[in-house]
């Protein structure tokens, strides 16, 4: 999946990122807007990961969710 579909479907993914990453607010899912690197760049941020392993995170629930 390229970044303009996730941008297009993210709205049917915020509840998804919610029930993954709790911690994450509304605010912080306004600034995401769908961006892979920006949703990279909040985990890091509210969860205290590396950039390694965010991205594989985030990836993966990519995967999971086929996102």
């Amino acid at each position: 999946m390229n970044e303009h579909t996730l941008k297009g479907d993210w709205n049917q993914m915020k509840g998804s990122v919610k029930q993954k990453w709790a911690e994450l607010t509304d605010d912080d899912l306004l600034h995401v807007e769908g961006s892979r690197d920006k949703l990279v760049g909040k985990v890091q941020e509210r969860y205290g990961h590396n950039k390694e392993d965010a991205e594989r995170a985030v990836d993966e629930w990519r995967t999971e969710n086929k996102y």
